[in-house]
């Protein structure tokens, strides 16, 4: 049986966070999912397509113990997203009480939407349990040092969106 794994989430940007749950969600899965939600409606520092190729590289050469990764978009509800690419396993990183209130109040909704999901919660590791996208953005965009929040590669997209 193959174990399909869905970790959505805004990428915007991508964060040392986000790697921390995609590296340990690999321990769990053979296929991840890594989906960037598209939505009209947000405005962030990059479009769906630029957080795509943000993340192809910030992944390139990841250690993704043996399972496959697939980055791909979506727009609607991500158990819809999740059936349209077979996966089961929904994903998704806890930095600490907020989340879990906010995660378990998703997870009740998701679980009626889609009762055969299961929903996996990863607490982030301590020396990244801090770092939160919408706060690097903010330090960025105030000239801050980004870089021991960020992957090198990340840091330089964003700095030069802001022309820095």
């Amino acid at each position: 049986m193959t174990h399909v794994g869905f970790y959505p989430g805004s990428f915007d940007p991508v964060t040392n966070g986000h790697l921390d749950v995609i590296q340990r969600a690999c321990r769990l899965v053979d296929d991840l999912y890594i989906a960037v939600g598209a939505h009209h409606e947000k405005r962030g520092l990059f479009d769906a397509k630029e957080r795509v190729g943000i993340l192809e590289e910030a992944l390139a050469g990841f250690d993704t113990e043996g399972a496959t990764l697939h980055i791909v978009t979506f727009t609607g509800l991500a158990v819809t997203a999740m059936e349209d690419v077979g996966a089961k396993i929904l994903i998704r990183g806890l930095r600490d009480t907020t989340d879990y209130n906010y995660e378990m109040q998703m997870a009740g909704m998701n679980t009626t939407m889609a009762p055969d999901i299961q929903i996996v919660f990863l607490p982030a590791s301590p020396q990244v349990r801090h770092i939160a996208a919408s706060l690097v953005r903010q330090i960025a965009e105030m000239g801050g040092d980004i870089s021991g929040f960020v992957p090198p590669s990340v840091a330089k997209h964003i700095a030069e969106r802001l022309n820095r």
